[in-house]
């Protein structure tokens, strides 16, 4: 089995994660998300992801792709990882129900 860590292999990693956010937030508020530890887990969970995988696209990858928030992943990337108590619920909530949908858009070309 081929598995060559490239920009494409990094790309459809990230495109899986947003969809996996995509689907599971469709139908949830952020009351559902703040009492389900498990989703808000999983969902904070795919958004490193999402970042890390980022992080190792090329450069010339990134470049030709700058209309992509890239820093904007990284940034909040670091907010869960190293702040992770103090992560405000309504930016994460409007993120993925607002920021993924359009991110996987964007990404989807």
């Amino acid at each position: 089995m081929d598995n060559i860590k490239n920009d494409s292999y990094y790309i459809q990693k990230i495109r899986t994660d947003l969809a996996f956010i995509v689907e599971h937030m469709r139908d949830v508020d952020i009351e559902e998300l703040n009492e389900n530890e498990i989703l808000l887990d999983s969902m904070l969970f795919r958004m490193i992801q999402i970042s890390e995988n980022a992080k190792r696209l090329s450069e010339a990858y990134r470049g030709t792709h700058s209309y992509i928030p890239w820093s904007a992943l990284g940034g909040m990337r670091n907010r869960i990882v190293h702040d992770y108590g103090n992560v405000d619920l309504n930016v994460v909530f409007d993120t993925l129900k607002n920021d993924i949908p359009g991110l996987l858009e964007l990404i989807a070309d």
